[in-house]
C-alpha cells in the first residue's frame, strides 16, 4: 500500500526551482502579501494531479488531513485532490467526515488555486440540499480565504441552475476590499450569466456603478462587445 512518504517522494521527483521562483512570484509569496511565506517546489498542477490519482485507493481521510497541513503548497494541493475524490466516493458519513474536517481547517486552504479546486466540490456539494446559513457567515469573516471559499462554493449550485445564493453571497461581498474577492465574485457572477444572462443583467442593473471594477469586468465577460461597452461607460 501507498503511504504519504512515498506521495511526497514522488512529487518531489518533479519539483523545478526555477518554476518554483515562478509559482512564489504569481502566488504573491513575498512579505505583506496574501501568500506570504508559502513554499513552493514548482510543480505544475496536472502533475500533482496525476501522482495524486494514483493514490486514490492508499490514502485515508487521516492522512489527508496530514498532508493538508503541509507548509509545501504542492503538498497541500494534493491533499484537497484526495479529500475530493474521498468526498466523491464516499457514503453520507464519509462526507460528514470530509466536510466537517474541511471546515476545520481554512488556515491550510490559504490560497485561491486551493479554495477553488476543492470548495466547489466538497463544501457547495455538501450544502445543495442543506440550510445555506454557513457561507452567510463566512462571507462576513475577516479571513480572506474563507470569504473565497464562501463565494466559490456556490459554483456547484449554479451548475444545478440554483442562483439565489450566489446573488445573495455576491451582494455581501460587494464592497470587499480584496481584489481576490472581487475577482470570486465576478467569476461566479459570470457563471451565472452563461446560463441565464437575465438574471446576471438584473442583479448587475442595480449595483454595477458601484461594483468593483474588476469585479464588473470578470462578470460581463461573456457579454456582447456592445452590451459590455454600455456596462463599463455606465450606460446601461
Amino acid at each position: 500500500m501507498r503511504s504519504i512518504s512515498m506521495l511526497k517522494n514522488e512529487l518531489m521527483q518533479y519539483a523545478d526551482a526555477s518554476h518554483a521562483v515562478i509559482l512564489q512570484h504569481f502566488f504573491k509569496t513575498g512579505s505583506g502579501n496574501y501568500g506570504e511565506g508559502d513554499i513552493f517546489l514548482g510543480i505544475r498542477v496536472p502533475q500533482i494531479r496525476k501522482i495524486a490519482k494514483k493514490y486514490y485507493n492508499d490514502i485515508s481521510l487521516d492522512h489527508c488531513l496530514i498532508l493538508l497541513c503541509s507548509s509545501i503548497h504542492e503538498e497541500r494541493f494534493a491533499a484537497l485532490v484526495l479529500m475530493v475524490n474521498i468526498f466523491d466516493k464516499g457514503n453520507a458519513c464519509v462526507r460528514n467526515q470530509v466536510f466537517d474536517h474541511y471546515c476545520t481547517h481554512f488556515q491550510w486552504i490559504n490560497n485561491w488555486d486551493l479554495v477553488d479546486t476543492s470548495a466547489p466540490k466538497i463544501i457547495g456539494v455538501y450544502l445543495e440540499d442543506k440550510p445555506k446559513d454557513q457561507l452567510y457567515s463566512w462571507a462576513m469573516s475577516a479571513h480572506l480565504w474563507t470569504r473565497r471559499i464562501s463565494i466559490i462554493a456556490t459554483h456547484a449550485f449554479i451548475r444545478k441552475y440554483c442562483f439565489e445564493d450566489t446573488l445573495a453571497i455576491s451582494e455581501l461581498l460587494l464592497n470587499d476590499t480584496h481584489d481576490l474577492i472581487h475577482k470570486a465574485v465576478g467569476w461566479m457572477l459570470r457563471e451565472v450569466g452563461k446560463r441565464d444572462q437575465i438574471v446576471l443583467e438584473n442583479f448587475l442593473k442595480t449595483r454595477y456603478l458601484s461594483m468593483p471594477r474588476i469585479m464588473l469586468r470578470y462578470s460581463i465577460e461573456r457579454f456582447s462587445k456592445k452590451n459590455r461597452f454600455h456596462y463599463l461607460k455606465g450606460l446601461v
